[in-house]
């Protein structure tokens, strides 16, 4: 059942969950970050930031609680996020509801936003007893070659506001299963779901019993704070999310020190719909994968690339399906698209929409919704372009609800023009022929680091690895070997002869 629109404000509704969530009062009041809802525009808290000094204080903290964290035995590490675990799925409704309040996602996605954390600690808990090395083949008699694999140090994390707390999670999850101490810093645009998370890992650690203090930190506050962790040499492994811009600041400082990058950045995503489609299941997939979350999600299909054969079957139907969405207050029963984040994201939409229609695109929708909210409430029907030629705007990421649409007439030509951008994320087919699938799978189809087919392109579940190639960074999270990315590898050699054979058939004789 969708839940009820409180008859609360925004901001005395938040008030309540933060309470309900044990959040103090003192962390959203009186501080100098302003906390907008996208819901209505309204102020709804003044957070106090972290400072430099402060920042670089709760890594050192952490830098020690590594050092005490890496000799627990990795199964009762794994206890400690079954705990948290278990305080998620607690606090569920409140920290989804939160969700909905302060990043305008619609009910079902932010408690399915919560939901991807308690995935993803049920798949680290029972990584933690399978962290495996190999025994590896030696070429010398009576020696043993194994590897191991050691916690590496602090993992920092930066989150953006799109994913405000289940990004915190994939990285924590693992992170704390692999020996390893987490410090966080969220979106200056959603602290508050990251004040309740924060308090809710205070809950499990204290159930826990024993784990050293500054296990997970908390950092509030702009860029600058995010670049203390960025730039300290005690942070061996970070996470960032963001934009392809973001991370071709933060790429080149964490390599300046040799640290570990797990980069999640920008995703142009495409969909190819060939003669074959399904096209009543591709009109579902296309409309939850463009619209969902209002197009501000890291998957979001950007771009669709429609045969000529089924152009004119499938895309008035796309386009009568963008003009009746209900586009509103997230809270409201029946809303799929909520809002922008806020005016930057609305102003970037305009822009784009303002190209298209200069090089003579046909644009659907688009415009502001009005009369939700305040002033500082930016809500859109989403748009659908269609295009010439896969041209202009269509070659970069905007974080909004536009789809573009292009007509192609062979499979190569869609998958050059599929592969023709930078981002390499997440991509889609939806074909009925086993020839066009397992081509698009193949090395010569999709080069994006999730490709799927008759599915869309948004929507990834914990059990495989998220994440894309070129401008999208290269990282991985979750799923499969990623655990890897927060351990460092030894090769160890165990001679256990009186002989002392040398590689290769070296010799190396010293007289006594």
């Amino acid at each position: 059942m969708p839940e009820a629109k409180s008859s609360l404000s925004v901001a005395a509704e938040i008030e309540q969950l933060l309470q309900r969530l044990g959040v103090p009062k003192s962390a959203y009041t009186g501080g100098e970050l302003t906390v907008r809802s996208p819901v209505t525009g309204e102020v709804v808290a003044q957070v106090r930031q972290t400072t430099a000094a402060q920042a670089t204080e709760a890594i050192g903290h952490a830098n020690e609680a590594f050092k005490a964290w890496r000799n627990v035995p990795a199964p009762r590490r794994g206890e400690l996020v079954r705990l948290l675990g278990e305080e998620l799925r607690a606090a569920k409704g409140d920290l989804g509801r939160l969700v909905t309040l302060e990043a305008g996602k619609i009910p079902s996605e932010g408690a399915g936003e919560v939901q991807e954390m308690i995935d993803i600690c049920d798949f680290a808990v029972g990584l933690s007893r399978q962290l495996y090395g190999l025994t590896l083949a030696t070429e010398r008699a009576e020696h043993r070659m194994m590897e191991t694999w050691h916690p590496l140090g602090v993992c920092g994390v930066i989150s953006a506001f799109n994913f405000p707390v289940a990004v915190w999670s994939w990285n924590a999850a693992l992170a704390l299963v692999c020996g390893d101490s987490v410090v966080w810093k969220p979106s200056e645009k959603t602290p508050l779901t990251a004040l309740a998370t924060h308090a809710i890992a205070q809950r499990a650690l204290a159930r826990f019993g024993d784990a050293p203090e500054g296990l997970l930190g908390l950092l509030l506050g702009l860029r600058d704070i995010g670049e203390v962790l960025v730039d300290d040499h005690r942070v061996p492994i970070l996470s960032a999310t963001g934009s392809t811009a973001m991370g071709r600041q933060v790429g080149p400082k964490l390599a300046a020190r040799f640290a570990r990058a797990i980069l999640e950045l920008g995703g142009n995503n495409a969909a190819i719909v060939t003669p074959s489609a399904d096209l009543d299941l591709t009109l579902r997939a296309i409309a939850f994968s463009a619209m969902g979350t209002a197009g501000q999600r890291c998957t979001t299909l950007r771009r669709l690339f429609v045969h000529d054969s089924v152009y004119d079957a499938l895309v008035p139907k796309l386009a009568k399906v963008y003009g009746n969405v209900q586009v509103g207050d997230p809270r409201e029963a029946g809303t799929l698209v909520g809002p922008l984040i806020d005016r930057a994201a609305f102003d970037g939409m305009q822009k784009a929409l303002g190209e298209c229609r200069e090089i003579g695109a046909t644009v659907h929708g688009g415009q502001r919704v009005d009369g939700i909210g305040t002033k500082d409430a930016y809500y859109v029907r989403p748009a659908l372009v269609e295009l010439k030629s896969h041209e202009g705007p269509v070659l970069r990421e905007t974080f909004a609800p536009i789809l573009y649409v292009v007509r192609y007439n062979t499979l190569d030509d869609a998958i050059e023009w599929h592969n023709a951008v930078g981002a390499g994320l997440s991509s889609s087919i939806f074909t009925l022929n086993v020839r066009e699938a397992e081509r698009f799978l193949s090395s010569a189809g999709s080069d994006c680091g999730i490709a799927n087919v008759n599915i869309g392109p948004s929507g990834a579940e914990i059990g495989g690895a998220f994440g894309g190639e070129k401008e999208t960074g290269g990282g991985r999270e979750a799923g499969s070997d990623s655990w890897k990315a927060y351990m460092r590898r030894a090769t160890n050699t165990i001679n256990y002869s009186t002989a002392l054979p040398l590689a290769q058939g070296v010799t190396f004789e010293i007289n006594d």
